[in-house]
């Protein structure tokens, strides 16, 4: 008999809740032969739930995005898909607002972004801030430069 572990994971359209973000938990059974990616994205929706993150970036195979799609769509989750290749996808979803930012630059690789939206996207994602002020200043050319000291 398979074992499961129970997630919470959003289950309320954030378009219907906006007012009572983040959308009431609802404990779902994940089967343990799960794959990986599966467990990750239902991590996802608890964090998104949650409200620890406002949006999420996953990249993973063509062939697993139709249920990762059916699971938002019922949810009410905004989302899209960046085609990588014919084998890969980068999938965005969560909180609508940080979606249509997302969507409205991300129009091209990743790799090709500017330097300020890398760092907009990085920022969106939730990633340390820090360090994305650091990246910000290695793409743009700009360095670290740090001002002497009154002392030195």
């Amino acid at each position: 008999m398979a074992q499961h572990h129970s997630l919470e994971v959003a289950c309320d359209p954030p378009h219907e809740a906006e007012a009572g973000w983040p959308p009431a938990p609802v404990r779902l059974a994940v089967p343990e032969e799960a794959g990986a990616m599966q467990r990750l994205f239902h991590h996802h929706l608890y964090e998104l739930g949650r409200g620890v993150r406002p949006l999420f970036l996953m990249t993973l195979a063509t062939r697993e995005l139709p249920p990762l799609l059916a699971r938002l769509e019922r949810a009410g989750i905004d989302h899209f898909v960046q085609q990588v290749s014919p084998a890969k996808a980068n999938l965005f979803f969560g909180r609508d607002a940080f979606v249509a930012v997302a969507r409205a630059f991300v129009t091209r690789p990743l790799n090709a972004l500017t330097a300020e939206e890398d760092f907009m996207l990085g920022t969106l994602l939730g990633y340390d801030r820090e360090q994305q002020c650091r990246r910000y200043l290695t793409r743009s050319g700009r360095g670290l430069e740090r001002p002497a000291l009154a002392a030195e």
